[in-house]
């Protein structure tokens, strides 16, 4: 009886070591390829049109009327420099008018003087021309006078630094008691109006962005807000100490939108080098090779294949040779794979989109 007992363990333990493990997979397969990307970057929101502006002459500041943030209309008064010499200088001019006005009156009696005698036959003809010239020439000495006398009035006038539109001012320069010179910038001002963003592109991928390119706009300060901008403006060249290239990205008007917001744009890209994109629990090493696991549908097995990576993603791993549509690649697990290993495919099996730097799963 023992020996009958110890003869059918024997069987069961044979047969126990003989049967084979089918272990369930989860895989993904690799679909058709495209050569599309998408690029990705930060920037920040800004007015298309900023005005930075400046006194028309020189002088030192008196007094400032707003600060950062503030809300200016056209005409109002932002900053005023020490107008006394000019006032001075406008004193002098309506005084050099003045004199220069009662000097035509004086010539043009002379003048007409000359005249009368000349048409009595008392006096030349000579002194009549002489007199006529001392007239034209005091006539334009007045009139060299009265110009002389509106562009005092206009230096007067140019030491109040006015906003030209209406706007927010975004930045202050230059402060009460500084001298400035004609021209500095004394208040930026962000005109109301149009929008855009202002990011910065890597020479790399600038040749993607063309004026009126379709790009998707997203803000961090409130992930539900996505708008559709475009490409208004790429730089002719690059900035010299970064080295990227600034691209203008036209918004639609939203009030949500404020001047200052950082945003991220999304654009597509075309791609000339042929990537795949598998997740990361994909992937594994075997002797410092990178590798993943494909299944043989045909057999039912499992064998490892050498790839090249590309670049990592938020999605996963962008592999650069060693798959093709129509691979089906272990998705998890991968640990426990070894060369020639029966697998079963589960019923959840998915198929991998291999759109480059884009990962997408279709049940």
């Amino acid at each position: 009886m023992s020996a009958a007992v110890f003869a059918l363990s024997g069987c069961s333990q044979e047969e126990a070591e003989t049967r084979e493990i089918v272990r369930p997979v989860k895989v993904v397969e690799i679909a058709s390829i495209d050569t599309s990307r998408t690029l990705s970057y930060s920037g920040t929101v800004r007015a298309r049109t900023e005005m930075n502006l400046g006194f028309r002459v020189n002088g030192k500041i008196t007094e400032r009327r707003v600060d950062i943030g503030q809300r200016v209309k056209s005409g109002d008064l932002l900053a005023r420099i020490d107008p006394t010499d000019y006032a001075l200088a406008l004193t002098s001019a309506q005084a050099n008018l003045d004199a220069t006005e009662r000097q035509v009156e004086t010539t043009e009696l002379a003048r007409l003087r000359a005249e009368q005698l000349f048409a009595k036959n008392v006096s030349p003809k000579s002194q009549l021309e002489q007199a006529t010239l001392s007239y034209n020439q005091a006539v334009a000495t007045r009139d060299a006078a009265r110009s002389a006398l509106d562009q005092a009035k206009n230096q007067v006038s140019y030491t109040d630094l006015k906003s030209d539109q209406n706007g927010i001012v975004t930045a202050i320069s230059a402060d009460i008691g500084q001298v400035v010179g004609s021209g500095t910038p004394v208040v930026s001002v962000a005109v109301d109006g149009e929008k855009e963003v202002l990011v910065a592109i890597p020479e790399t991928d600038i040749a993607q962005f063309k004026p009126g390119k379709v790009v998707t706009v997203g803000f961090w300060s409130d992930a539900a807000l996505m708008l559709e901008g475009k490409v208004r403006e790429v730089a002719g060249s690059a900035e010299p100490q970064s080295r990227t290239f600034a691209v203008r990205i036209s918004l639609p008007s939203d009030p949500n939108v404020l001047l200052g917001m950082t945003a991220g744009i999304v654009a597509a890209a075309a791609d000339t080098q042929k990537l795949v994109s598998i997740p990361l629990s994909a992937l594994t090493k075997k002797d410092e090779q990178s590798i993943v696991w494909t299944v043989d549908r045909t057999a039912g097995t499992v064998h490892s294949r050498p790839v090249e990576v590309a670049d990592f993603t938020n999605d996963g791993v962008r592999i650069a040779q060693g798959l093709k549509p129509g691979d089906v690649v272990v998705a998890a697990g991968t640990q426990f794979m070894t060369e020639g290993l029966k697998v079963k495919l589960g019923s959840d099996a998915t198929q991998q989109s291999a759109a480059a730097g884009n990962t997408q799963l279709v049940r």
